[in-house]
């Protein structure tokens, strides 16, 4: 694990190292999520043909396998007929999803977190927190490759630090 201090930044090997530091390998997200259909829902709907967005407000929710994305709007990014890019705004908006090896879920909320479906990536702006197991992540921005397990998270331009509470209770029996 590394840390920058003059940029305030936490970089590490995976969310396991970074969320529990005594968890035995990588906690990664179920694999066969990525295989599985998009669902978005939302009380209204508009279709942008000519810029490929599709923007949802009013409670809602796009749901791949176990994973769950949840905000008050959502803005869709498609291109060739593929889901590119799902935006979702909220006070906060919030994630979860099951991990592999049945290490729990990952769960998150932020002013805002972006999905890049095709890259599996989550980036959680402004108040960002990720959590796994009693284990807490803190930082104005926070970015998880979801296939990798990797997470960088950065204090942003803000007075404030990223901060990690680790519980000891998550550590798996010797």
């Amino acid at each position: 694990m590394s840390y920058r201090n003059s940029s305030r930044r936490v970089s590490g090997p995976g969310i396991a190292a970074l969320l529990c530091l005594a968890l035995a390998g990588h906690a990664h997200a179920l694999r066969s999520d990525a295989d599985q259909p998009i669902h978005i829902e939302g009380d209204d709907a508009e279709i942008d043909q000519n810029n490929e967005t599709i923007v949802y407000t009013g409670s809602v929710e796009v749901v791949q396998g176990t994973l769950r994305v949840k905000g008050d709007k959502m803005v869709v990014k498609v291109k060739g007929n593929q889901v590119e890019r799902i935006t979702t705004i909220g006070s906060p908006a919030r994630y979860e999803q099951e991990l592999e090896d049945d290490q729990g879920n990952v769960n998150a909320h932020a002013d805002s977190i972006i999905y890049h479906t095709a890259e599996e990536r989550i980036y959680l702006n402004g108040k960002a927190t990720l959590a796994q197991k009693g284990n807490e992540l803190r930082g104005e921005s926070i970015r998880y490759d979801v296939v990798n397990g990797k997470v960088d998270a950065s204090a942003g331009d803000t007075s404030g630090r990223v901060s990690m509470k680790l519980d000891p209770q998550s550590r798996p029996p010797e």
